[in-house]
């Protein structure tokens, strides 16, 4: 297990699931945190639980990862009140209200848009700000969360999908870019995971949840995604870049 003592990461989507597990399992390693959500009172509630654990090197700001001067002023006052980040955390993301609902054919505009705003230019914003001079310590890590659908198609979910295909693009040029300043950029791609994302999507009765067709046939837990994270964060991951790491059970094989 690799000590985080003393890094600075920035941690997108930290006020529910993946984003909340990662808070606290960086925080439990001794990372200093600048935590982020667009959800104010879910990142107020992260940030009360790091402050009851005694995580008192953190910021908590609210920030909506579609809106670039945003990530980048929030980066920029991480780095005033920390210093260059050490390492960042891109897990902010949507599934969409009609996901695992609507075909193709039945997707609005509307709906399209608002998953690729947050899921592929929310990404690039984060990626771009990230990688902006003055930002990340020369061999620095960025990890990002994308997921098994940014590896292949699944039904009723094709906006998502898209999003995810998106990122994984993202993920792999930003490493070949980064990589003569050391810095690696490596993905996570979850398969079917316990958070209230995942609630919200089955919630409706025309939703048609996604089978466990996995040698370990069962949903993944938000802590087993951020065990990865804090891998890719970590010195143990040093040589390795534009990676994407499948944590879906063998959903993937």
């Amino acid at each position: 297990m690799s000590s985080l003592a003393g890094k600075v990461i920035a941690l997108t989507g930290a006020a529910s699931g993946i984003g909340a597990a990662t808070a606290k399992l960086l925080a439990s390693r001794g990372a200093t945190l600048a935590i982020a959500d667009v959800n104010k009172e879910g990142l107020n509630a992260i940030a009360a639980s790091l402050s009851a654990h005694r995580s008192k090197k953190f910021t908590s700001t609210n920030v909506d990862i579609r809106d670039r001067d945003q990530v980048r002023q929030w980066l920029k006052a991480t780095t005033v009140e920390f210093g260059q980040l050490d390492g960042a955390a891109n897990v902010a993301g949507v599934a969409g209200k009609n996901q695992n609902i609507h075909h193709i054919w039945e997707l609005s505009t509307e709906e399209y848009d608002f998953i690729m705003d947050v899921n592929a230019k929310g990404l690039f914003h984060c990626l771009a700000s990230q990688l902006a001079d003055g930002v990340m310590k020369d061999g620095s890590s960025i990890a990002c969360v994308g997921s098994f659908c940014g590896l292949r198609g699944t039904p009723r979910s094709s906006a998502y999908v898209a999003s995810k295909h998106a990122a994984t693009g993202l993920i792999k040029s930003a490493a070949l870019e980064a990589g003569p300043r050391n810095i690696r950029v490596n993905g996570v791609a979850p398969g079917v995971v316990n958070t209230p994302m995942l609630a919200a999507a089955l919630a409706s009765k025309d939703a048609t949840p996604q089978a466990a067709f996995t040698p370990i046939a069962r949903n993944a837990e938000p802590d087993e995604i951020a065990s990865t994270i804090a891998f890719l964060l970590g010195d143990e991951s040093k040589f390795t870049t534009g990676a994407i790491y499948s944590v879906d059970g063998g959903w993937n094989i």
